[in-house]
Formats: structure tokens, C-alpha cells, sequence
């Protein structure tokens, strides 16, 4: 397996939205630790270097999950412009954690609350560097 990409940018952003998080004590060492080992495991790019097919922050992504055959669409948003009415899903959650630095058409096994779920992604509707938008 590939290891992930995430921009430099989405990178120091969620180290620092960890951090404060753990300090303020809106999330768990357990939860926490999922996102982390996900970075650390991830190669970096700079944003404009980011290949439009991968999620990163702020991405809109139709998603599939395989065992239901149900389709979502969410977007992955920092913590504070977490959204559930408008499918605004923060990173910290076991699903968006699941499919930041993953490509379209990546089919991903994760624990989220549920047990063990494979979802794939459908495609990546919007992806703020590929549209230039590279401070979201």
C-alpha cells in the first residue's frame, strides 16, 4: 500500500487542532491517536502539488459504503466548522479520519462506533486545491 498524501498545510493545521484539542479536552487520546497515526504514516506535499484526486481538508466526497450499498456525501471540515444538519463531518471523527490523504476510488477499512466498515470513495466532488484554494 501507498502511503497516503497530505498537504503540509492540512498537516500542521490538524497537529495543531489535536493539540488543542487534547487540552481542552474535546477529544479522547484514543481518537486522537487514529488521526496521528495517519499522519505520521502520510507523505507531504505542498498544496499546490496535491493531485486533484486525493481528499484533503475541506473536500466535498460522494462516499459508498460497501456492506449497506448506501451513498453519502460529506465534507471534511477542521472541528469548529463541524455541521451535521449540512453533512459538515469534523476530522476527528472515525470516518473522516478514514479518508483524508485517499485517492477516489480507494476502498478503505475503519473501526468507526458501528465496528469494522469498508467504504469506498465515489468521487471527490470538490477539492479546495484543485480549484486553487490553497489557505482553506
Amino acid at each position: 500500500m501507498f502511503p497516503i498524501l497530505i498537504t503540509k498545510l492540512d498537516h500542521t493545521r490538524l497537529k495543531k487542532s489535536i493539540k488543542t484539542a487534547l487540552s481542552e479536552r474535546t477529544i479522547t487520546q484514543k481518537e486522537a491517536n487514529g488521526l496521528l497515526h495517519e499522519l505520521n504514516s502520510a507523505q507531504f506535499v505542498e498544496s499546490y502539488e496535491i493531485p486533484p484526486d486525493i481528499v484533503t481538508m475541506n473536500s466535498i466526497v460522494k462516499l459508498q459504503f460497501l456492506k449497506q450499498n448506501k451513498e453519502i456525501v460529506i465534507q471534511i471540515v477542521y472541528p469548529e466548522d463541524a455541521d451535521s444538519v449540512n453533512n459538515k463531518i469534523s476530522i476527528f471523527s472515525p470516518i473522516a479520519t478514514a479518508l483524508i490523504g485517499y485517492k477516489e476510488g480507494d476502498e478503505i477499512e475503519w473501526f468507526v462506533p458501528a465496528g469494522l466498515t469498508k467504504m469506498k470513495i465515489v468521487k471527490i466532488i470538490y477539492q479546495p486545491e484543485k480549484m486553487g484554494e490553497f489557505q482553506l
